[in-house]
């Protein structure tokens, strides 16, 4: 079996998912240099320059992470990124997702969420997003869009060093298809 397209570049009505490439350094950190974007999040310092460059580097060597471009205007908005394709558990995650807070509430996570969910389910049968306890804003996100979570916190190491906690949802295929983020628009 060959290796499924980990960086393909995925079109919708308002966005696009591509890969992220170097040159993407200044407008990424530009739509992530926003405190707010981080507060729920497990590095809450990723919007300083320093910590964000670990995060972009972490991106570009992981060869699974994309940026989302506004369709309209051409800026980049946000990345995301693939992570632990489980061939055996025909499992994979989606996670270290964020969207410039202009974005926020205007249905562009839910098309970025959609788009990627769709590639993965032509390889796998569940997707997973390991989001930190203490991420409501996150946590509210994945039930909005169909995401069930499994029982219990899990701990994981950070970049950082720490070891937070994560509620783990996970959507499979089935779920998808029928689930909100079926429709293509």
């Amino acid at each position: 079996m060959s290796q499924p397209n980990l960086q393909p570049t995925l079109v919708g009505p308002r966005l696009t998912v591509r890969p992220i490439v170097a040159s993407d350094w200044n407008d990424l950190f530009a739509a992530g240099a926003d405190p707010a974007i981080w507060a729920g999040h497990t590095q809450t310092n990723r919007y300083k320059p320093e910590v964000f460059r670990g995060f972009f580097d972490t991106a570009m060597a992981s060869n699974a992470a994309f940026v989302m471009v506004d369709n309209q205007t051409g800026a980049l908005i946000g990345s995301s990124r693939y992570h632990n394709h489980d061939v055996a558990l025909s499992e994979i995650e989606i996670g270290w997702t964020f969207l410039a807070r202009s974005y926020w509430g205007r249905g562009y996570n839910a098309e970025m969420k959609r788009l990627l969910l769709a590639h993965a389910f032509t390889f796998v049968e569940t997707v997973v997003f390991w989001v930190a306890v203490e991420n409501e804003i996150s946590a509210r996100a994945m039930a909005k869009i169909g995401g069930r979570a499994r029982e219990g916190a899990v701990s994981r190491p950070d970049p950082d060093g720490s070891n937070d906690l994560y509620q783990v949802f996970e959507i499979t295929k089935d779920a998808f298809l029928s689930g909100p983020l079926s429709q293509t628009g």
